[in-house]
């Protein structure tokens, strides 16, 4: 099964994903540039982002269907075709109102990538080789926000709005041609079974997925992890770093990558803490948000302007969220039959996006509330950030809830299925590893 032609699949859209990432992520490393060419409010200008988002999670689903209707191949053409068209448009945009059509064909596009990789990985992989390889999609695709954050913002300085996003565009390009030459759907002579007949199966099939515990399980830790640094990277980040810090511009688009070699760190080692205990799998996702939460707080509530060491540790920490919501994934691949995997992980991927775009919507909208003095100054003071901020703490929150009574249906799921009947949920789920690593319920396992 994990033949070169495996290899090359999985290298060419880990590529088509990296670049999905940087189109993504331009728009927060040109949240300054957008002020000043467009002359718009925090809010207004936070719409850039948010109906991206908007559009990007209401199409989850959707795509997830198409997945195991159509196929990963189609999709991901046609979605990077989509953000060649829209980073164009925003490339020529006169107005706000255009520049936000063109991020809607981008998030558009966006939204088929990722799923149909993880569709493909789950074809044409197998075993404990596959949580690894859905760390590293999520760490290499990562790399986008490097190329965003450093050459995308450096041709944005230097050479303008127009030359940057024409480039951005450019290389969806290269990606598509790569798509075109040599993805496929499936090996020859998969047993995964047929596809869909018609939509009305599909549709059976998507009902069945999202009321499947784990799917839900996958969908509130995706939801609690991945949107605090989405939100920070993607639009407000760089804002709070050069106005309410006092950030020199270039040096806080450098900053924004100590999140992704956070990630590329802490990925692999999840990835292979998820393969060897699937057990413990939702004891990381929430240990994860128990940080990111701790670090948050310290930044919030420190006297002062905060020291460059703890603005890094923040970064760290919000890093390590995003494959952390990777784990939300290995959920739905471990609670569904293989024919109905696009549109579970459809469902999971919606949770961090929806997460993402309310609060980057509300903190956009707290700090307007706060400037009455109507200046960037008091727009983007280091006070209003601290209490815009601080709505985080009651959308991952409310996730959190959510995750743990999820948490709890799974775990009685996995232990029906698995025909135990006696004892605590602790020592059933036990039997449970033990059978599948082929010991006898009871085994002393060391």
């Amino acid at each position: 099964m994990n033949s070169r032609r495996s290899w090359v699949i999985f290298g060419i859209g880990v590529f088509a994903y990296l670049v999905a990432v940087m189109q993504r992520t331009s728009i927060g490393v040109a949240g300054v540039a957008a002020t000043e060419r467009f002359h718009v409010s925090a809010a207004v200008l936070s719409s850039l982002a948010v109906v991206q988002l908007i559009v990007y999670a209401a199409m989850q689903v959707p795509v997830g269907v198409l997945i195991d209707r159509v196929g990963s191949r189609a999709l991901m053409i046609a979605g990077t075709a989509l953000m060649v068209v829209g980073q164009v448009t925003v490339a020529f945009a006169p107005t706000i109102t255009l520049a936000i059509v063109g991020r809607i064909l981008v998030g558009a596009g966006d939204a088929t990538v990722f799923t149909s990789l993880m569709r493909l990985v789950n074809s044409w992989f197998r075993g404990r080789l596959v949580p690894q390889l859905s760390q590293w999609i999520g760490n290499i695709g990562q790399l986008g926000q490097v190329l965003s954050a450093v050459p995308f913002a450096l041709l944005l300085h230097q050479s303008g709005w127009t030359t940057a996003f024409l480039s951005a565009a450019s290389v969806s390009v290269v990606a598509l041609v790569g798509i075109v030459a040599a993805i496929r759907d499936r090996p020859v002579g998969s047993s995964e079974g047929p596809r869909p007949a018609t939509w009305l199966e599909s549709m059976r099939q998507l009902r069945i997925s999202l009321a499947r515990p784990g799917t839900q399980l996958g969908f509130w830790s995706h939801f609690t992890t991945q949107s605090s640094g989405t939100v920070f990277s993607l639009m407000w980040g760089l804002p709070f770093m050069v106005f309410a810090l006092g950030i020199d511009p270039a040096e806080a688009s450098g900053l924004l990558i100590v999140s992704v070699v956070a990630g590329l760190i802490s990925g692999p080692i999840l990835g292979l803490l998820t393969a060897r205990f699937p057990l413990r799998r939702s004891n990381l996702v929430l240990g994860i948000v128990g940080m990111m939460g701790i670090v948050w707080a310290l930044v919030l509530l420190w006297p002062g302007t905060p020291p460059l060491w703890l603005l890094v540790l923040l970064l760290v920490a919000i890093g390590v969220g995003g494959p952390g919501s990777l784990i939300g994934f290995d959920f739905a691949r471990t609670s569904n039959p293989l024919h109905s995997l696009g549109s579970a992980n459809g469902i999971v991927n919606v949770g961090g996006f929806l997460a993402s775009f309310v609060m980057m919507f509300l903190i956009g909208v707290a700090l307007d509330a706060q400037n009455t003095a109507h200046t960037t100054a008091g727009l983007y003071a280091l006070d209003s950030f601290r209490w815009a901020f601080a709505i985080q703490y009651v959308i991952i929150g409310l996730g959190v809830v959510f995750l743990v009574r999820a948490r709890r249906r799974t775990r009685r799921r996995l232990a029906e299925d698995e025909g135990i009947e006696v004892g605590p949920l602790w020592v059933a789920l036990v039997d449970v590893w033990r059978r599948r690593r082929g010991q006898e319920p009871g085994e002393n396992v060391q």
